[in-house]
């Protein structure tokens, strides 16, 4: 029979009741939370704790924003760590797919090219028209383009490309001499080649589409800065967007380490919601990039080694993160549900509830947190945390849960122990 604990008799039933219910509902809310967690990793918007930590205001944001591992989306912007990133991605995938050496091949040409020049057959070349000063004069990039007499082709460089205002350029060159010749078919016929294989250069491989876009294009162009010089003169300078980024981040960085009024707070708010568009700007067409190269990966897996399912992910510090994030709520809430261990879980559901109080702490003189909530000290977070360690000071799961069945064994064992001697 199990023993009534003697501080049953200090407290009343309905407290009892209430203080057990209270229990199992922080613990269906940690459980519940943690489960959904869980079943988006499934789903096409996996869920993940990065956009939360990169918000981080307090004291501790700067700690809270590192354990993303990039909190300002830098690694993005950098060529050489996002072609790390996609090698290690084609490994997994052709690994994880079994991939055959033609399929392996497929991939390589999507991430490399196929490293083969384009060419337009039967391009016949008007009379008296050089096609070297053409191409010199327009200011098309040393062997981008150049003509094989012998075997009457167009040929582009796999490796320059013709880009849209080089192919401009020579077209225009094109038509004025086409404009003081008697016979314009040879010249339209010539435009027409230009334009076709222009087209096909246009198809960059991934990388290149990669390196265009980081290594500057000439299309986005930089941004131009008035810098002063010696007095009043002036001189502009043009530095790429990405350095304007930094730049960005680092003004942010130090108007948020001095803010203390409402005003600072609200100009910082500014700053920050234009630093997010600078953000945007930058890292959405990469992140887009990404998405299609992996799109157009999947066209080559088969219908067989789709059965194998998803290709590993690569384990990040942000990957871990959210890991122990989701089953630690999922783990501590059932624990606290069925009454075990309950106050060792009740104190671990604090801790990991105040990690996320401190991440956006309502706390005067501190930026507000972003939401329709207004607080100040206490949130719905804190009061759940007053409660879980309300409970790590009573044993609830004494009153009902398995902590109560482990107390009764462990209590008849030593009561037999001690009859026996």
């Amino acid at each position: 029979m199990i023993r009534v604990p003697s501080d049953l008799r200090k407290i009343s039933w309905l407290a009892v009741t209430i203080l057990v219910l209270l229990r199992i509902s922080i613990g269906w809310h940690l459980f519940y939370e943690g489960l959904w967690k869980i079943k988006t990793q499934n789903t096409a918007t996996p869920w993940t704790a990065e956009g939360y930590l990169k918000i981080a205001t307090g004291p501790l944001r700067t700690t809270f924003r590192n354990m993303t591992g990039d909190p300002n989306d830098l690694k993005w912007l950098d060529l050489d760590t996002m072609k790390a990133k996609w090698e290690a991605w084609r490994e997994r995938f052709e690994t994880h797919y079994q991939f055959d050496d033609d399929q392996k091949s497929r991939l390589s040409a999507l991430l490399n090219g196929t490293g083969k020049d384009f060419s337009v057959d039967k391009v016949q070349m008007p009379p008296d028209f050089s096609f070297e000063d053409a191409v010199k004069s327009a200011g098309v990039a040393k062997d981008a383009i150049k003509y094989d007499a012998n075997g009457q082709k167009l040929i582009v460089s796999h490796e320059l490309h013709l880009l849209p205002v080089e192919r401009a350029r020579l077209i225009e060159e094109v038509k004025e001499s086409r404009e003081k010749a008697a016979d314009k078919v040879l010249y339209d016929k010539l435009i027409e080649a230009i334009e076709n294989v222009a087209t096909r250069s246009s198809r960059l491989s991934y990388y290149e589409r990669l390196s265009a876009m980081l290594k500057g294009d000439p299309e986005r162009g930089g941004i131009k800065q008035k810098v002063k010089k010696d007095g009043d003169d002036e001189i502009v300078v043009v530095i790429s967007e990405v350095d304007y980024y930094r730049d960005m981040i680092r003004r942010y960085d130090e108007n948020h380490a001095k803010a203390k009024t409402k005003s600072e707070w609200d100009h910082l708010d500014k700053q920050w919601s234009d630093l997010q568009a600078k953000r945007r700007s930058l890292v959405g067409p990469i992140q887009a990039m990404e998405k299609d190269l992996i799109e157009d990966a999947y066209k080559i897996v088969t219908q067989d080694q789709f059965a194998l399912g998803a290709p590993p992910e690569a384990v990040t510090e942000m990957t871990r993160i959210n890991l122990q994030t989701m089953w630690g709520l999922a783990i501590l809430g059932t624990l606290l549900m069925v009454g075990f261990c309950t106050r060792l879980a009740a104190l671990g559901g604090a801790v990991l509830l105040f990690m996320f109080y401190m991440a956006l702490p309502p706390w005067p003189g501190l930026q507000e947190p972003p939401g329709i909530e207004h607080n100040l000290i206490v949130n719905k977070v804190f009061v759940e945390i007053v409660a879980l360690l309300a409970l790590v000071a009573m044993p609830s799961g004494r009153w009902f849960g398995l902590d109560a069945l482990a107390y009764a064994l462990f209590s008849r064992r030593k009561s037999g122990t001690s009859e026996q001697k």
